[in-house]
This record gives C-alpha cells, sequence and structure tokens, in this order.
C-alpha cells in the first residue's frame, strides 16, 4: 500500500470548497475525472454512516466516514467492494486493500486556503491516481470559482 497527497490553494472561503467537494452535483463533476458518471450513495456524509462510491453500472467500493468536521476534514476507511449496487463480503482480494484511508482536509485563513487530500493506494493504481487526481482537485478548484 502506497500512501500519496496531493494540495491544490483554492482563493475561495473554505464553505465553498467544502461544497464543491460533497454537493452531490459538483461531486459527481470532479468525481467523473476518474471515471464518467461516478456517484456517492450517502446519509448526507454524516460522521459514522456508509458511502458507497459507485460507477454508473453500480460497482464500486463502499466505505465508513471515521472523520466528518465540516469545513476542516473528512476521512475515508474503505472496506469492500459493491457490485451490481450489493455490497460484497471482504475476500482474499478486498484483505490486500480494505482499511485504506482518503483525507480531505481544507488549512488556511480566509483566501488562501489549501485542499488537502491523503489516499492510500495499491501498486496497480499508484499512476493512474498521480496523473488524475491531480486533475480532479483542479476541478473543485473551477467549481469554486
Amino acid at each position: 500500500m502506497n500512501k500519496l497527497q496531493f494540495s491544490i490553494d483554492i482563493k475561495a472561503e473554505k464553505t465553498k470548497i467544502w461544497e464543491a467537494l460533497w454537493n452531490d452535483s459538483s461531486y459527481r463533476d470532479w468525481t467523473s475525472v476518474f471515471f464518467e458518471g461516478s456517484y456517492a450513495i450517502t446519509d448526507n456524509w454524516k460522521e459514522g454512516s456508509k458511502v458507497l462510491f459507485l460507477s454508473p453500472d453500480q460497482s464500486g467500493i463502499y466505505s465508513i466516514i471515521e472523520t466528518h468536521i465540516p469545513n476542516k476534514i473528512m476521512r475515508f476507511k474503505h472496506i469492500g467492494n459493491v457490485v451490481k449496487g450489493k455490497e460484497q463480503p471482504v475476500d482474499d482480494e478486498t484483505k490486500a486493500w480494505s482499511g485504506a484511508t482518503e483525507i480531505y482536509t481544507l488549512t488556511g485563513e480566509t483566501d488562501s486556503i489549501t485542499l488537502n487530500v491523503e489516499i492510500d493506494v495499491l501498486d496497480e493504481h499508484l499512476d493512474f491516481m498521480k496523473t488524475t487526481f491531480p486533475k480532479a482537485l483542479e476541478k473543485v478548484k473551477d467549481n469554486c470559482s
């Protein structure tokens, strides 16, 4: 497992950046960089709740929101796969990444806010994430202007 870190400076208020990250339509926009038509099924991003991160065919992963402090931090712990909208039990393949985390934090004051992302990534997804995540963060930034 590899830990990657990305950051981008955004000239917007923290509330606007947070909304650009987690509001349904803007979330769909910036995550389309990873897979066109990506979306999330969530209980309003509540701490302790489950989130399904899905593609249009209802496949993807499910995770738990370990920490959610609005306008400050969102921490996901990824658990397992979703196939055709159904959560799958953790198997040997899934055990390789189950428990991986993805953390979004906002730091700074007023016009100089930095969005930081720290994510655990398997070797086979390393190159994809290194090239794609910066593009996704640019979309978040664009959605704040």
